[in-house]
Formats: structure tokens, sequence, C-alpha cells
């Protein structure tokens, strides 16, 4: 396999929540993760932990919108105008998204899960236990993120 391959992904499942336009940020929201069927061994041991990250495909961004390179952080001119991988933008060439989440339930093959940051109906492409590799004790994190997290 070459670096200018096509990867395929499929996704595992789906993303079901009642919350709708900015409710989907608030990190008080309850998502369901409705897995294959036949993924239901997978999730064997994933209830002993507390938290997991969500991998998924951002499905609502248009193909114009993943040529976007720079952005202002959540579209405030106050902030500077930088590269997207600098920032947590949506707006991507690949849109895949990854979210920390509480797991509430696990569940048949369903996970039940507080602050997820996906839509309903997005695609799930993968589910990781949080864990002692994923701690960093002294991150650096520029000003305007900062003043972001104060606000």
């Amino acid at each position: 396999m070459s670096v200018t391959d096509l990867i395929k992904l499929e996704p595992i499942g789906v993303v079901k929540t009642e919350a709708i336009g900015k409710e989907v940020r608030a990190k008080k929201s309850i998502s369901r993760l409705i897995l294959h069927e036949h993924l239901t061994p997978a999730l064997d041991g994933l209830q002993d932990f507390s938290h997991m990250f969500v991998v998924f495909w951002m499905h609502k961004i248009s193909r114009e919108h993943r040529e976007t390179l720079r952005v202002h952080p959540r579209g405030r001119t106050d902030l500077p105008l930088l590269g997207i991988f600098a920032t947590r933008t949506p707006l991507r060439p690949n849109p895949v998204g990854i979210t920390l989440v509480e797991i509430l339930k696990v569940e048949d093959n369903t996970v039940t899960v507080q602050g997820l940051d996906a839509f309903d109906g997005t695609p799930i492409l993968d589910l990781k236990p949080f864990d002692s590799w994923d701690t960093v004790r002294a991150a650096r994190i520029p000003e305007w993120r900062r003043r972001l997290d104060k606000e």
C-alpha cells in the first residue's frame, strides 16, 4: 500500500441522539451508540472503563468545506487566523471527529454515553477506551485557546 492509495472505512454503527443544533456541543448531552449486532462481542469489558474516545465521520461537512485550510477558531475574528490542524474545527480534508465521552451503560450492541458532540445519524468509525497513556501532565496550550476555555 502506498501513501496515495485510497483508504476505505466502514462504519461500525451509528449515533442516536435527541440533541439538535448547538445542543450537540453540550457536555451533558446523552447519546446512544448503536453498533452493528455482529460487533456486540467486541464490547465485552468496555463497561469496566469510565471513559472512552468515540471516533466518527462528520457526515454533514460538505466537499467544499473540506477544502478549507485556515479558520478563525469558532469563527471568531478576534482570535487568530490559524491552519485547521491547529484548531478543533470540523472543516477538515477528512472530517474525522474524536471526542472523549463518559460511558453510562453498555447493553447488548448499544453504548450509552454523555458528552458526544455528534449529530443523530453520525457514522461511528471506532471506540477506544481511555487509559493512562491518554494523560498529559504538562500540556502546552496557546493563549487564544485558554481564553476560549475561560468563556
